[in-house]
């Protein structure tokens, strides 16, 4: 018998488990002719004792050099190098043409302009950004408790395995249960769906929806990506003022009266981008017209679960006597834009072919991550985590809000938000909103020009929430100096 001992070199400090470095060693001994084609293999209780490892150690590896084809194994006989090494030789295609290959594609494929935008993407510079949560807060080390325990019983409980299209059931309850408690929302199991982020959510509930020339009415300033997914669905945008309190619902029941209107978009708790919250008067009204007109109602509640001043204003979808609300929101705002996981709550019957829809979109969504979040709410750790962010979001509004006022004074004009993670900035005429965001880059703090909000206003959102007090005050500095340059 070969010195295997000598020939299989173990280190078990090594990241590769052991049963791995066991296969890989007699491939590789098999493929440098050391040991031949049908030579016999040692059984695994003697190459176990020969090596220093338990013989389920030996069987493992025999098991991975089995699928790869390295040996074989005979009845009554033993284990055997292979005759039939998988080795496989390429072979050639045609010599490709003399030159520099085409970066063109060679067939016709559709192009949709409208969605060539800029995507937003995460950085590690001081940022004042659109409005996301502090990641920093999120509790992940009880994330990965829960995600480990839920991979090790995943095979008992299916989560390995296709899942439900409408989300994997114990996050599904946990959802239901929480907007019960949390919003005041009438609902069951069957009128929830999970969704991959509020943006899939509004992208399925616009194919369900939405046909051609269908109009959807949308904020004057508003949720831009909302509005490429209507134009996408080949709807036609008609926009309704907003002011101090949210969208005007005198210039939407005007609407109403020229033209059938098929679904009417809002974010009426923090409205988007302006974080103005439309009164509960406006809100009722508003659904008054959804009956009288049948219209949808797609309420987009992004950042209910933070609110300072006062208690929040329950949702539309908490007084839909007339079943017109769909409503949606996410857990990017609560825990990290990372975790894509967002919801949508409707009839039944729209949950499940929205559901259908979803199939042939994504399937299904992450089963173990939603598995996860299921234990952080059936355990009270969303929970904790959420009243621990409120108080923290809280402070740094307050002084994010003091700093716009005291520092820059009137170079912009603000109304310090009842909620939510940002600031809408009105910035002074004279300064160009563009040029300050170049300025102020270049001095190590980043935010938006507001293009994507308006092109006219020379406004944006300056987020808080995801900087701490002594990164607003460094950012409120360098904001200072790069207004400076325009006094």
């Amino acid at each position: 018998m070969l010195p295997f001992s000598s020939l299989i070199v173990l280190d078990k400090s090594a990241k590769s488990p052991v049963f791995i470095q066991i296969a890989t060693a007699v491939a590789e001994h098999i493929r440098r002719g050391v040991l031949l084609p049908q030579t016999q293999l040692p059984g695994t209780r003697a190459l176990a004792a020969a090596l220093g490892v338990h013989r389920k150690t030996v069987v493992a590896a025999y098991d991975e050099l089995l699928a790869q084809g390295w040996i074989e194994t005979l009845a009554s006989r033993g284990t055997f190098v292979s005759p039939k090494l998988p080795e496989v030789q390429p072979l050639a295609l045609e010599k490709s043409p003399a030159g520099p290959l085409s970066q063109q594609a060679g067939f016709d494929f559709h192009t949709k302009p409208l969605l060539a935008v800029p995507v937003l993407q995460g950085s590690d510079a001081l940022s004042f950004d659109d409005g996301f949560p502090d990641v920093r807060l999120a509790p992940w080390d009880a994330y990965c408790r829960a995600y480990r325990s839920v991979v090790r019983k995943g095979f008992r409980k299916k989560l390995l395995f296709y899942g439900q299209m409408s989300g994997e059931h114990s996050l599904r309850a946990a959802m239901t249960d929480y907007l019960r408690e949390s919003r005041g929302l009438p609902i069951d199991l069957d009128k929830v769906l999970i969704t991959r982020g509020s943006m899939m959510a509004i992208y399925l509930v616009a194919q369900c929806v939405l046909r051609p020339g269908d109009t959807v009415l949308v904020g004057n300033i508003c949720y831009t990506s909302g509005n490429l997914i209507f134009k996408h669905a080949g709807a036609t945008l008609q926009t309704v003022p907003v002011d101090a309190r949210g969208l005007d619902v005198d210039a939407i029941e005007a609407l109403c009266q020229k033209m059938p209107v098929r679904m009417v978009y809002v974010t009426p708790h923090h409205h988007y981008p302006t974080t103005v919250m439309m009164p509960a008067e406006r809100r009722l009204r508003l659904l008054q017209l959804a009956r009288t007109y049948r219209f949808c109602i797609l309420e987009d509640d992004y950042d209910y679960d933070f609110h300072y001043d006062s208690s929040p204003i329950l949702p539309l979808a908490g007084a839909d006597a007339g079943q017109n609300v769909v409503y949606i929101g996410s857990l990017s705002k609560v825990f990290s834009p990372a975790l894509r996981v967002g919801y949508v709550v409707a009839p039944a019957e729209v949950i499940e072919e929205l559901a259908r829809l979803r199939r042939i979109v994504d399937r299904q969504g992450d089963n173990l991550s939603e598995a996860a979040l299921a234990v952080l709410f059936r355990e009270g750790e969303m929970r904790r985590h959420l009243k621990k962010a409120q108080k923290v979001y809280h402070r740094r509004r307050n002084l994010f809000c003091e700093l716009l006022k005291t520092e820059l004074g009137t170079a912009v004009e603000f109304t310090r938000p009842s909620g939510g993670l940002a600031v809408w900035a009105q910035f002074d005429p004279a300064i160009s909103l563009s040029s300050l965001v170049q300025t102020a880059a270049a001095n190590g703090l980043r935010f938006s020009d507001g293009i994507k909000y308006s092109s006219h206003l020379n406004a944006t959102r300056l987020g808080f929430a995801s900087v701490n007090e002594s990164e607003i005050e460094q950012g409120m500095a360098i904001l200072k100096k790069s207004i400076s340059r325009y006094r």
